[in-house]
């Protein structure tokens, strides 16, 4: 099977190092460093058991590469429109692409340039920490739930078998776990960037556990007014949870700000502010956060 992966950082190595010894795989970036990386030596996954290198080709997106079954598209949010034009030169006619993305309007972005029957919906709970260019370290595994496509089953296949807990989901389902993983972004991600903490941090700090729990509050009343179930009962429980569970990872929005990187911070914690703004519900931690690490980049 020939896999693309658009992107070449963390989640784009940690599935390509995963991938590669079963499938053909290559990864379609613009960063430099990370493709002259994983051209010299492949990508470097760190885990459990240690340290592995998996060879993977590796292009800068502009450049003509051999049509793939399937496309996982995992660049940053910011990056999608980008990129979301390139999709008809990488995929076969018969071939499905597949966002595993962080927040909102990545879906729709990409079928608009290759229609809705080429495109699926995913929701990926895995971690993962970019150490530098093609040197990742896992994060935590967590399950994949992925739409229910005629085509996927290969796909669906090869992650399990490459060690992904995956399950196919129908799209309704699919919407509540993408809210319900806003939900944990919003709270979460922009706050570490602010703060400069890992995840656990926050609830060490009363004043910023409280603001995590507004938030997180927030993006499920904008849920709620969108007729979407979260798949969990209690936002503020779900969000302390999470924080607990990875307390010392550093989120994706805290390692982009590091970097001196643009960050998802306009299809999260933006995102809810403005859905807010159209169905009338307020949202004014979300909002603050998202102004407060525009101010950061």
């Amino acid at each position: 099977m020939r896999i693309t992966i658009l992107g070449t950082g963390a989640m784009a190595c940690l599935f390509g190092a995963r991938l590669a010894p079963a499938a053909d795989v290559t990864l379609v970036g613009t960063w430099p460093d990370g493709l002259a990386a994983l051209r010299e030596r492949g990508i470097i996954l760190e885990d459990a058991q240690g340290a592995s290198t998996s060879p993977v080709e590796a292009h800068h997106l502009s450049a003509d590469v051999e049509l793939a079954d399937c496309v996982l598209v995992l660049v940053k949010a910011w990056q999608t429109e980008s990129v979301a034009g390139r999709l008809p030169l990488l995929l076969k006619p018969e071939g499905v692409a597949l966002t595993l993305q962080n927040g909102l309007g990545n879906y729709e972005a990409l079928a608009n340039t290759v229609g809705v029957g080429r495109v699926a919906l995913g929701v990926t709970t895995q971690g993962a920490t970019l150490l530098g260019p093609g040197r990742v370290r896992e994060g935590g595994r967590g399950p994949t739930h992925v739409a229910e496509h005629p085509r996927l089953a290969p796909l669906i296949d090869l992650l399990r078998s490459s060690g992904f807990d995956v399950h196919p989901s129908p799209t309704s389902n699919l919407q509540s776990l993408v809210w319900g993983k806003l939900v944990i972004n919003c709270g979460i991600n922009a706050l570490t960037a602010i703060l400069r903490v890992p995840n656990g941090e926050l609830l060490n700090r009363p004043d910023a556990a409280a603001l995590m729990e507004r938030a997180a509050l927030e993006c499920a009343a904008v849920a709620g007014a969108k007729g979407i179930a979260l798949p969990f009962p209690d936002p503020v429980a779900r969000v302390r949870e999470v924080a607990q569970r990875t307390a010392i990872n550093r989120s994706s929005m805290f390692q982009d700000i590091l970097r001196g990187a643009p960050t998802e911070i306009e299809a999260i914690n933006g995102a809810v502010a403005r859905e807010g703004k159209r169905l009338d519900v307020p949202t004014p931690v979300n909002e603050t956060l998202w102004r407060l690490v525009k101010t950061l980049a």
